[in-house]
């Protein structure tokens, strides 16, 4: 099992570069850069790459409303160049508010859409022949009728350091998460329930799985919480950290009938308490939104307690089909960090 991690979208890049140089040194294998509304991605996942030797570098996720197919090709594969054959493309949908909100696109077909992406992308980076696609969303070169009249098919100038650079996509929903099992490299749910996984997305990974090319190799999935090593008495309390997050995702990431991730905690069972989450966030009340959060999904989605504690959570994720093991590491201290990264390296090989 590989480790990853996230670095947020709000800035303080040197430090977060400082953390990714340390962590990597104590195996951590995959950097995700996060792009909301804020800075951009690239920005970041180019000072990492120039910074760091192995570490993956991921973007987590990139909008596929905010760029053309092509130039998130083309930003893929520059990063993957500049860092040596280390990048990952991570794309997602995000939401109507953002996307129609800050970026000013209509929020369609969000999954047609990252079909197409894909398609596009991988035709860019392998250079076989002048890309060409006819879909539904995106049309290379604009169609007759369409522009000027001038455009013509291009095959990419540079020569990508590899013509398959990997491809993880952010999905929740019963269609989307059937087309990331079909054609990503890697699936990035969040919120994700070891136990409960399963039964809310086992049919429709199978589905996607069953149209899967053998070409593209097993899907990794990539899944984890919050982490710190030690007595539930010191470490426990930890798990909180999660609260205001969660509550932002299932009561104020989108509207009242539109929140993809309030829809996955009623899923998970949890009917009444997204309801309350929601409610409670939506009417401006946002630590008693947290503190609804259930304290039951707080630990069962996290990996916080004593050694033995945190090897049985590791073997969940395992169960659940994680591939890589996605921690948010809590201690006082980037040495603290290390120790506590090398130990779960350890324990999840």
């Amino acid at each position: 099992m590989k480790l990853s991690m996230q670095i947020g979208y709000s800035g303080g890049f040197a430090e977060s570069v400082a953390q990714v140089q340390a962590l990597e040194k104590a195996g951590m294998d995959i950097v995700y850069v996060a792009e909301a509304y804020g800075y951009d991605a690239p920005t970041l996942m180019g000072y990492l790459a120039a910074e760091t030797d192995t570490i993956q570098i991921a973007s987590g996720i990139l909008p596929v409303y905010t760029r053309t197919p092509t130039l998130l090709a083309m930003t893929a594969a520059g990063l993957d160049d500049l860092s040596g054959g280390r990048a990952i493309l991570g794309l997602g949908a995000s939401g109507p508010q953002v996307i129609e909100g800050f970026h000013g696109v209509a929020y369609d077909a969000p999954i047609q859409r990252t079909r197409e992406i894909i398609d596009i992308c991988r035709k860019v980076w392998r250079r076989d022949e002048p890309v060409v696609h006819d879909g539904k969303k995106y049309q290379l070169p604009l169609p007759e009728g369409q522009g000027t009249g001038l455009g013509k098919p291009l095959k990419m100038i540079t020569h990508p350091v590899r013509s398959a650079i990997p491809i993880h996509v952010a999905s929740l929903g019963p269609k989307n998460v059937q087309m990331t099992a079909e054609l990503a490299d890697g699936w990035l749910p969040i919120l994700f329930h070891p136990e409960r996984s399963r039964d809310v997305w086992g049919a429709d990974v199978d589905a996607g799985l069953a149209k899967r090319s053998p070409d593209l190799g097993p899907l990794d999935v990539v899944a984890g919480g919050l982490l710190s090593i030690g007595p539930e008495s010191e470490v426990g309390g930890f798990r909180d950290f999660s609260r205001a997050m969660i509550a932002l995702y299932v009561g104020g990431m989108g509207a009242r009938d539109r929140n993809f991730y309030n829809q996955l905690f009623q899923r998970y069972g949890y009917e009444a308490e997204a309801k309350e989450i929601q409610d409670l966030y939506l009417d401006g009340k946002k630590q008693e939104a947290a503190a609804a959060v259930p304290s039951s999904f707080l630990e069962e989605t996290s990996l916080c307690g004593d050694e033995g504690y945190v090897k049985d959570r590791i073997a969940q994720f395992a169960d659940a089909g994680v591939t890589v093991l996605n921690i948010t590491p809590i201690a006082p201290d980037l040495e603290g960090q290390q120790r506590m990264v090398a130990k779960v390296k350890e324990l999840a090989g």
